[in-house]
């Protein structure tokens, strides 16, 4: 099942995709859009074109587990991303995948403006590997989500 995950941003939206054995994820690009509804169709071009069958955004859920302004903004950004597609949306906790992001790329020395241009999509990435893991250990399939 191809997999992409999306980490939601008001300026850059990182993308991830996986392979069709759900082995391995990799960063997909990054959307540089500010206009909301222009990302959600940017978003679903990018999912058409990787021939996604499932779409997981990230829910920037609060520490204490509450949901806060940015979560309600993922959430319609996810409603209105399957209106679009027709595909199953699902929204996968990320919290503190930006910071694991920055840690990753500070391993890799990656600095300045390489590091903003693709920080987000090491995001998604993270989010992606962590649904495909929940996949993986649970034995679920997209119907059983």
């Amino acid at each position: 099942m191809k997999i992409m995950a999306v980490d939601f941003g008001d300026s850059r939206t990182g993308l991830a995709c996986c392979d069709k054995s759900e082995m391995l994820a990799s960063p997909a690009g990054v959307i540089c859009e500010k206009d909301f509804d222009e990302c959600i169709k940017k978003t679903a071009q990018a999912a058409a074109d990787n021939k996604a069958d499932i779409i997981v955004v990230g829910y920037p859920k609060n520490m204490n587990n509450t949901l806060g302004e940015r979560a309600e903004k993922c959430q319609l950004f996810a409603e209105k991303l399957k209106s679009l597609t027709d595909k199953p949306v699902e929204m996968w906790d990320e919290r503190c995948t930006t910071v694991s992001a920055h840690n990753y790329l500070n391993t890799t020395n990656t600095r300045g403006k390489k590091r903003k241009a693709v920080v987000d999509a090491v995001a998604a990435t993270i989010i992606l590997e962590s649904y495909m893991g929940y996949r993986k250990n649970s034995g679920k399939n997209v119907n059983e989500i």
